[in-house]
């Protein structure tokens, strides 16, 4: 009988390893108390179902009798889906950094039978090679330490504690203003290329919380070099390799300078922000390739990618068939058994295809090359007749599980891209995955769950999960008007705020307080490929003070900023999240239409708001202002001369009301 416990997991990871010869245990009590029956150190191994590294490791290591054995004997065996887990995962990633040791996945841990890290790396190969010792011999040497030299491991145990504790602690308040905010867009427009996009260097992720900031920054200030910034990177995203040109949606790196070759895993999440930054900037560009990787990008979501209930799956894996990257690549033998000879001429120049090859023999379709400009209305046919051989080819895994946060991303670009194209089947497919999270992802207390996987939810909420879905729940108000949205994120904000949040040096914690399998509660404040929970947080609670008028939402905001403000000098990058929630608080703007809410003229009104790319600004639709509350600034506002009328409020003050959408979208523009 097999030792490997992960068959009665639901995580597609866990479950990748089911048949493993190591004797893995999931995370959980069962599997820390063999640890200290055994006198065992743990072994961590941290991963997730789309990552290629980690399947690499599983295939040289995990997969093999003589090195499952090995881990085996020496050790008890972990399992962790990061994405099922991120409070573990971060975690273990913080204490991997403080060995001095460059962080990602697979994460492999070496922890006490308490669960507290003395040492770790990433991946290791089965024999010595890329500078990497031997995963036998790292087994072995390990094994050999724990039992041998306690005192070096108890040594490296309390120092790993300690920074960790310091990290966990808040830096403090600083005081900031609106010239702080935007000499830190400046200085961040010293790490971008501004030939190719995205920041300095290889490999080149999209950043799209970055990029966010920079716009934001953009259209506040008019600095040309921030818009710029912004364009020249989308415009490279949208053209190279890391978007897929035949299927939608964007892969999650690129490993080059110039967006070529990506890993080839769609990530939830960066589709989301990519999706949202993408309409924000075709709103006042009006970019017709924006529009078309918006389009592409959600048509490939709603086909592609739905899940459990109606609400979005996590990811698609980038392996198919064992080889990295063959589902999405062509030879030119094989476009040309396809297409016309004229049709496969004309697409092989325009997306980049070489006789050889632009990619390990085989021909990642791009665009940014001198060549892969202009219109391709044309070769719509083609892409077509290529999708559908694609589409028999065996595919990538798909990562089903329904992340809370994840999901509340997409739901808030969905969202904002319906409204501003009028897509109202999208907003329905954004309601929809909504009241999953609200119906089926709530745990017995009351409770978000943060990850739904064959109809169990019972993962604990994180707070991210919170902060999005907060998020998510405000943009689905300003949206529909449906006052459950705002019941809703008021209620996630008092459990958070409840749970999570830090009571002594401020700062919401990444695990509530009452996780019982986390050594120690980290603090999430620098931004990563998402926004930071705590950077998120600040701003919602920003919005939430915009939209009902309360002064606690407000105080709740800027105590977040204060407890990471002396932070920000050294770290502005990795803190743009938190520079746009103060930015919202500094220059608070909201837009309040006020009549019926079919009325023709009002319904003008909100496709100019909709049209208009603003810094982060509330919207709010009420048939009398009398229905705000009395410390709203809108409070009381009326239709003008029974006409459907728009206010534009700055902070606690109002400008004359608006009839005219014209009008409205010219005063939006005004700085």
């Amino acid at each position: 009988m097999s030792h490997n416990r992960l068959a009665a997991e639901t995580s597609p990871y866990l479950l990748q390893h089911a048949h493993n010869p190591v004797h893995w245990w999931a995370w959980g009590p069962e599997a820390l108390a063999a640890a200290k029956a055994a006198n065992k150190p743990i072994l961590l191994s941290v991963g997730y179902s789309a990552c290629h590294w980690c399947h690499v490791m599983a295939h040289e290591s995990f997969e093999d009798e003589g090195i499952a054995g090995l881990m085996n004997d020496l050790f008890i065996n972990i399992k962790v889906d990061r994405e099922e887990r991120p409070d573990l995962d971060a975690l273990y990633q913080n204490a991997l950094g403080l060995i001095g040791q460059h962080g990602g996945w697979p994460l492999t841990m070496f922890l006490t039978p308490d669960a507290e890290p003395f040492w770790g790396g990433t991946y290791f190969p089965a024999q010595a090679r890329y500078g990497r010792a031997a995963f036998p011999d790292v087994l072995e040497g390990i094994s050999h330490s724990f039992h041998k030299d306690p005192d070096k491991i108890g040594h490296n145990v309390a120092r790993i504690r300690e920074s960790l504790e310091q990290m966990a602690r808040s830096p403090g308040p600083l005081s900031l203003d609106m010239e702080v905010v935007d000499l830190g867009a400046a200085q961040c427009l010293r790490l971008i290329d501004f030939e190719d996009g995205g920041t300095v260097g290889a490999p080149k992720f999209p950043q799209p919380g970055l990029f966010r900031f920079l716009w934001h920054s953009y259209l506040r200030t008019g600095n040309s070099s921030l818009k710029d910034a912004v364009t020249v990177t989308l415009d490279h995203i949208c053209q190279g390799g890391i978007y897929d040109h035949l299927g939608g949606g964007f892969m999650r790196y690129s490993t080059d300078e110039t967006w070529l070759v990506p890993h080839f895993e769609k990530m939830l999440y960066d589709n989301a922000q990519l999706v949202s930054l993408l309409t924000k900037v075709w709103k006042q560009t009006g970019s017709p390739l924006y529009r078309a990787r918006i389009f592409e990008t959600v048509g490939w979501l709603l086909r592609d990618m739905m899940a459990e209930g109606g609400a979005f799956a996590a990811a698609l894996d980038a392996d198919s068939e064992g080889e990295e990257g063959l589902f999405y690549t062509w030879t030119s033998e094989e476009l040309s058994a396809l297409l016309d000879i004229e049709t496969a001429t004309r697409f092989g120049h325009l997306y980049g295809v070489q006789a050889h090859g632009n990619w390990e023999g085989r021909n990642i379709l791009h665009r940014n090359h001198p060549r892969g400009g202009g219109d391709d209305h044309d070769l719509a046919e083609a892409k077509m007749v290529l999708l559908a051989e694609r589409d028999k080819r065996i595919w990538p895994g798909r990562d089903d599980k329904v992340l809370a946060d994840w999901n509340a991303m997409m739901i808030t670009a969905l969202a904002e891209a319906a409204l501003t194209f009028d897509r109202p089947d999208w907003l329905a497919a954004a309601e929809h995955a909504f009241q999953v999270i609200t119906t089926r992802m709530v745990r017995p207390d009351g409770r978000p769950a943060h990850s739904l996987c064959r109809g169990r939810a019972e993962t604990n909420a994180v707070l991210d999960d919170y902060a999005w879905a907060i998020f998510a729940a405000l943009t689905l108000y300003e949206t529909t008007t449906g006052p459950e949205y705002l019941d809703q994120a008021i209620a996630w904000a008092e459990q958070v705020h409840a749970h999570h949040w830090d009571g002594q040096g401020g700062g919401y914690f990444l695990s509530a307080d009452d996780a019982t399998d986390v050594v120690i509660r980290t603090k999430p404040a620098f931004d990563s490929a998402v926004p930071s929970g705590n950077g998120v947080m600040a701003e919602v609670l920003a919005r939430l003070w915009l939209v009902t008028g309360e002064e606690r939402w407000r105080e709740r905001a800027q105590a977040v900023i204060d407890a990471f403000g002396a932070a920000m000098p050294e770290q502005i990058p990795h803190m743009t999240s938190l520079l746009d929630a103060f930015a919202i608080l500094a220059e608070p703007l909201q837009v309040v239409i006020v009549g019926p809410l079919d009325d023709p003229g009002g319904l003008a009104l909100l496709r100019a708001f909709a049209a208009t790319s603003l810094p982060p600004a509330s919207l709010l639709r009420v048939q009398d202002g009398n229905a705000l509350p009395v410390g709203h600034p809108a409070h009381g506002k009326s239709l003008v001369d029974g006409c459907a009328a728009a206010y534009i409020c700055r902070g606690s003050t109002c400008r004359a009301p608006v009839t005219d959408s014209d009008r409205l979208m010219a005063q939006l523009c005004e700085k």
